[in-house]
């Protein structure tokens, strides 16, 4: 006598021990799930594993940055010259526009693709907080802006020196680049990444991005030439106007900081003008910090 189909399809299975187990390995927790975000981040700014493209732009730009340096270098030591034609934070100054170009290409990278693939809330399934997240793209940003401008400030330094030029006073300007290219970095990265975790398209991110910084700086030039800043000397009232714009900001900061360039050079009016403009850098940096993690608490 046959067995109806249902107990013979009941009696046909078969259960298979393929040694599932419990991980009971280390656990590497949240300072290595932050630090690799940071590698991530960085590595995904300059397009490292990432395809062909993605490289394109951001070595072009540090290229197009860092090969003016060597010339300047070579001319300078082929003539003979005691100092170098371009003080090192003149120099971030005079290439800021690449600066901001780059800013707002690769700021969206960082934040505006993890929205767009829905890929944050799989980052907070893990130990990883909602501030380790916002921290370590800040960072990875900062790192990137900072490797981008120092690159250059190290040629002109090591063909100074080793073109024997003064020593001391190299490397009190190299000093003066680098404190130069950490506030850019910081401010820079501060705006860029706020608009950009604003939205999932990365071209409205880039656009935005880029629009506020030309935008602001040619607000800053409009008013500081009716202020009187085109005359010689440059009244203090015409050097209020680098407030509105980022860039100008810290450049008016560090030299009247520093001591550089001439009266009639962008700088922050006194002592007054300082503690203004330092202040404002700082509340750029904090303000946007603070409302990158207010953002990312509803995901």
């Amino acid at each position: 006598m046959s067995l109806p189909p249902e107990t013979r399809k009941s009696d046909s299975g078969v259960i298979h021990d393929i040694g599932y187990r419990g991980y009971s390995g280390p656990r590497l927790g949240r300072g290595y799930a932050t630090r690799s975000l940071f590698v991530q981040g960085l590595r995904a700014a300059y397009g490292l594993g990432r395809s062909g493209k993605s490289k394109v732009l951001p070595m072009i730009v540090l290229a197009v940055l860092t090969v003016p340096a060597v010339v300047i270098v070579a001319i300078s030591v082929i003539q003979g010259s005691t100092e170098l034609p371009l003080d090192y934070p003149g120099y971030l100054s005079a290439f800021g526009l690449l600066v901001e170009l780059f800013v707002a290409a690769q700021a969206p990278v960082l934040m505006s693709r993890d929205l767009r693939h829905s890929t944050v809330p799989l980052y907070f399934s893990r130990p990883l907080t909602r501030g380790d997240y916002v921290r370590a793209k800040f960072g990875a940003m900062t790192a990137a802006m900072l490797l981008l401008m120092v690159t250059p400030l190290v040629v002109l330094y090591l063909g100074a020196v080793l073109g024997g030029m003064s020593f001391g006073h190299n490397t009190a300007h190299f000093l003066y680049g680098v404190v130069a290219a950490a506030l850019y970095a910081l401010v820079f990265s501060a705006i860029g990444l706020l608009i950009a975790a604003s939205t999932p398209r990365r071209g409205f991110g880039v656009a935005a991005i880029m629009g506020f910084l030309v935008v602001s700086l040619a607000v800053a030039a409009i008013i500081f030439g009716i202020a009187g800043g085109l005359q010689s000397p440059t009244p203090d009232s015409a050097n209020w106007a680098a407030l509105i714009s980022p860039g100008w900001l810290v450049e008016g900061l560090v030299n009247q900081v520093f001591g550089l360039g001439s009266d009639e050079g962008l700088h922050a009016p006194g002592a007054l003008g300082a503690t203004v403009f330092a202040a404002e850098a700082a509340a750029i940096v904090a303000g946007s910090y603070w409302l990158l993690r207010r953002r990312y608490r509803g995901i």
